[in-house]
């Protein structure tokens, strides 16, 4: 986060942390024959944005060390490759942990150039757990309801209610999901995906992850090498802090591009007249803030439903437009209604949103171990709270069941690689959700990497997003394997594209490419 421009100029990178051993249960993958065996049966699901769309389904092990117990079934879609010169299957995720990724699928066949998306088959899949793979997770229905307990713990009453909310959620997926939890986590999934390798027919495959998915996918080439024939990672995780680590550097990120956006609305003055210094400006932000914890806007927009809404900012810029005009409104006009409309469109959680919760803290909460102590998390927020207010504790009550979750923690996976084809990495160096550092440690583990950057860049997930230069190396990479080599950290450097401009002015860019593909990215990780 604070190493970025240093990093750019070819510095060391001191990879941070360390990681243990590659964990017994992955140490000798294994994916049973049947799976492997299975034969596809695709049905056409085509929707008006991805017509060709097909989807089927794959019994796979509930638990691979027993390939004959328990099966459950994941979802599976595709949009069929139509060139006579074919390159074999390329998987898609969009992280999370919990993220859908069906129509991920047909977004990455409609933006590649035609020529390139003619010779795969783009497959996506609801990793287990998730959406339509079954069992589909939903540990306590409602959970982000409004309006929740303030996020900052600034009273014994608040953290208390805030403890409670974590552990009645981490034993509701205990009690619910008893014989499901232990295996709801990254190396299954990995495990996973090389039975969709399987099932499709494939020595080999290609991979194209997103945030969490680039975890996902660099795991996966630690235990299938051999396995791998092309590898795209945009945005991608550090591998040697996750989770807990990994989520408090998120919290220094988001702080980051939250004044971003200050510094933004500073800019068009003339538009939402809340000033041009970027600091009185954040000042006003966090007064309403204040004002939302004693009198919640619609009832239900408190202080944590506010940071809620904010959040996707963080994410996408395209958001900033919509964000600044409910925050004028608030302000200026005494208006909470955009502000309420605002959460309803980017915050507020659905049924697929408490699946993906479910799924996001019972990966995370399984993959690696957290401070069972809660006064380390308390030591560490406020320490981190201090320099960086924005999301710090509403971070930290998303992740708190992890404090209490019923199943023991496995080791997080050293996914240092010298064995992969070369690999292409997307970063952009204000990314939020997957700090810059990440990419600049994943290059280093991997051996044969190249890392385009998207420099001045603060999008999370920035390739098929519109900016021609990126996706110009990763059309050329999937159409003949080709990476740019360069001199230092960086192999290429792309500019990013402009900020958005106000909605209501005349250059204010009309594209929906990049606000699609953030609907679609798990969000989190």
């Amino acid at each position: 986060m604070r190493k970025r421009a240093a990093a750019l100029c070819g510095a060391a990178v001191v990879v941070a942390g360390t990681v243990t051993a590659l964990p017994a249960e992955a140490s000798a993958p294994r994916t049973v024959e049947t799976a492997r065996a299975a034969k596809l049966t695709w049905k056409k699901c085509g929707t008006a944005d991805y017509p060709t769309l097909q989807c089927a389904s794959l019994e796979v092990p509930l638990d691979y060390a027993n390939p004959h117990g328990r099966q459950i079934t994941l979802a599976l879609s595709r949009v069929p490759h139509t060139a006579n010169k074919y390159q074999g299957p390329l998987l898609v995720n969009p992280g999370g942990p919990g993220g859908s990724g069906l129509t991920l699928a047909g977004y990455v066949a409609s933006s590649l150039p035609k020529a390139v998306a003619a010779q795969y088959d783009v497959i996506g899949f609801d990793p287990r757990g998730v959406g339509a793979s079954k069992p589909a997770l939903n540990c306590e229905p409602g959970y982000f309801n409004a309006e929740r307990p303030d996020s900052v713990p600034s009273t014994p009453a608040i953290e208390k209610a805030n403890l409670s909310r974590a552990k009645s959620f981490a034993a509701a997926c205990g009690k619910k999901y008893a014989s499901v939890l232990p295996y709801i986590n990254t190396i299954s999934a990995v495990k996973d995906m090389d039975s969709i390798r399987g099932a499709l027919g494939a020595q080999q495959i290609n991979y194209f992850g997103y945030s969490y998915g680039t975890y996902l996918g660099a795991v996966y080439g630690k235990l299938y090498p051999h396995r791998v024939r092309r590898l795209v990672l945009d945005s991608v995780v550090d591998p040697t802090g996750v989770w807990y680590d990994d989520n408090l550097a998120q919290d220094y990120a988001f702080d980051d591009r939250h004044r971003a956006l200050m510094a933004w609305i500073a800019k068009y003055d003339a538009t939402y007249k809340l000033g041009t210094d970027p600091e009185k400006i954040e000042a006003k932000w966090y007064a309403m803030r204040a004002s939302l914890t004693k009198k919640p806007a619609g009832g239900k927009v408190g202080a944590s439903e506010l940071e809620d809404t904010f959040l996707p900012g963080g994410y996408y810029n395209g958001y900033w437009p919509y964000l600044a005009e409910a925050f004028a409104a608030y302000v200026n006009d005494k208006n909470a209604d955009p502000l309420v409309e605002a959460y309803e469109n980017f915050a507020a959680v659905d049924a697929a949103g408490d699946n993906s919760y479910s799924i996001y803290t019972s990966v995370q909460c399984r993959d690696a171990s957290w401070p069972g102590d809660w006064n380390q998390w308390r030591k560490d927020n406020w320490a981190v709270y201090e320099k960086a207010p924005f999301m710090t504790w509403n971070n930290a009550w998303y992740n708190a069941p992890c404090a209490f979750w019923p199943t023991r923690s496995l080791h997080p996976v050293n996914v240092a690689n010298g064995k992969l084809p070369p690999v292409l990495l997307f970063q952009a160096t204000g990314d939020a959700a997957t700090p810059y550092e990440g990419g600049a440690t994943v290059h280093r583990l991997l051996a044969r990497s190249s890392l385009v950057v998207e420099q001045g860049g603060g999008n999370h997930g920035i390739s098929l997003s519109g900016n021609t230069c990126l996706d110009k190396y990763l059309a050329d990479y999937l159409t003949d394997g080709s990476v740019p080599r360069g001199v230092g950290e960086a192999d290429a450097v792309c500019q990013a594209l402009p900020d958005p401009e106000p909605l209501n002015s005349k250059a204010a860019s009309t594209s929906s490419r990049g606000s699609t593909l953030h609907g679609l990215i798990g969000f989190r990780g």
